[in-house]
This record gives C-alpha cells, structure tokens and sequence, in this order.
C-alpha cells in the first residue's frame, strides 16, 4: 500500500471516530462537519480507485 492510500484510509477511520464521539455527545454541528469531511474523503477515495469497505458509523 503506498503513503497516498495508508494516509486516506487512515483519515477516513479517524473522520468516522470523531463522527462517533460527536453523535455520542450530542454535538449536531459537529456531526454535519464530520459528515461531510467523510463525504469528501470518499469521494476523494473512489476517484483514485481506493477500497474503502464497509462503513462503521
């Protein structure tokens, strides 16, 4: 896996962790901005041919 990759999929995790805490804590703000990074980060991922998988949030 090249750093391009490693690095994507390791944001999309950490996106999806901070969606996590954020709906955990009721923070509706930070939800919207979290889904949003996640959106982007897919996109991103699905131009350059990368496998994300199955979401956990």
């Amino acid at each position: 896996m090249d750093a391009f990759t490693a690095g994507l999929l390791q944001r999309i995790r950490a996106t999806e962790s901070d969606l996590t805490r954020a709906r955990a804590e009721g923070d509706d703000f930070l939800v919207e901005a979290q889904l949003g990074e996640l959106d982007d980060l897919r996109r991103l991922a699905a131009e350059h041919g990368v496998e994300v998988g199955a979401s956990t949030v």
